[in-house]
């Protein structure tokens, strides 16, 4: 399988990346769109004609996001580690859906669990997603050539899915491993959801944003906590590039499972370190079996909620 390149990299910002993509009559979704690279991917989609739809827990943050962006952009509520709120967000869609892209997310949280008894990172970061979409499939295959575009994070490299305890109950908590497992469920769901709905016209990729100083960091230090060199670090324009490529490139027409980094699909690797810092994406994470193996687990929690 040949790696997917393009003409874009590190430094390409989503305006650019969208130049010229015409998504009108499209219509698109993105989570976590009142702050970071939510808003920036919004902005770049809105440009291109696309109708937007900002999902957010903070509605009036939201809104003071979509009162800054030209075109046709509206607000609509979504929590999700709250199923009710996920059923209340796809019960209220109306007609095909184009792009889905699941941008919202938390990093390195303390401890934290949601009334359910699911660990927060795991079930914000990966289940309110796989939830989000799968009750958002017949809109998806109703478009015909729908996309959903992954958030996920170089952090995947810190974890598998540790399927026996992905909730941490036996294992001590840690904030970084409990991300790291999140992202590598954000690859897996990509590769599952495209091998499950490519003969819709469904097809999932997931990215690697780049190092962004956004609300993400509020639990690790930001800037301030020297984490990674200054040459690494991009601004949210930069950091929104990949999702909008993924979201609009004709070279990602059918293609899905694979994961991208700096707007190119990035060398698989079997152990930290064998790529350049930030790139990579760990072999486990595309495993065909893990993937359907999360996607089963994930329904099976589903079925016992999230909230």
């Amino acid at each position: 399988m040949n790696l997917i390149h393009t003409p874009f990299g590190f430094g390409s910002t989503a305006a650019e990346v969208a130049a010229g993509a015409d998504l009108s009559g499209r219509r698109a979704v993105v989570t976590g769109a009142s702050s970071g690279l939510g808003v920036e991917t919004a902005r770049a989609l809105a440009g291109t004609g696309a109708e937007v739809t900002l999902a957010v827990r903070d509605v009036a943050a939201g809104e003071r996001v979509a009162a800054g962006i030209a075109g046709s952009v509206r607000v609509v509520p979504l929590d999700l580690t709250d199923p009710a709120s996920i059923d209340a967000f796809v019960a209220a869609w109306d007609g095909p859906l184009h792009v889905l892209v699941a941008n919202a997310g938390v990093m390195a949280t303390p401890e934290q669990r949601t009334p359910q008894g699911r660990e927060l990172q795991f079930a914000t970061n990966h289940l309110g997603h796989f939830a989000l979409a799968t009750g958002l499939h017949d809109a998806l295959a109703a478009d015909g050539a729908a996309r959903i575009v992954v958030v996920s994070s170089s952090g995947h490299q810190l974890s598998p899915v540790v399927f026996d305890d992905v909730d941490f109950a036996f294992r001590p908590y840690d904030p970084w491993l409990a991300y790291g497992q999140s992202k590598t469920a954000n690859v897996l769901f990509a590769v599952e959801a495209t091998r499950r709905w490519a003969g819709d016209g469904i097809t999932a990729n997931a990215l690697m944003p780049g190092a962004i100083y956004t609300n993400l960091q509020r639990h690790t230090g930001g800037r301030g906590s020297g984490q990674v060199p200054p040459e690494l670090i991009k601004t949210p324009e930069q950091g929104a590039a990949t999702s909008v490529l993924l979201a609009t490139s004709p070279l990602l027409d059918g293609i899905g499972g694979r994961y991208f980094v700096n707007c190119n699909e990035t060398m698989t690797i079997d152990r930290r370190g064998e790529a350049p810092r930030l790139e990579g994406v760990a072999r486990y994470a595309l495993d065909p079996e893990g993937a359907e193996r999360l996607w089963t687990l994930s329904e099976t929690l589903l079925a016992k909620g999230i909230a």
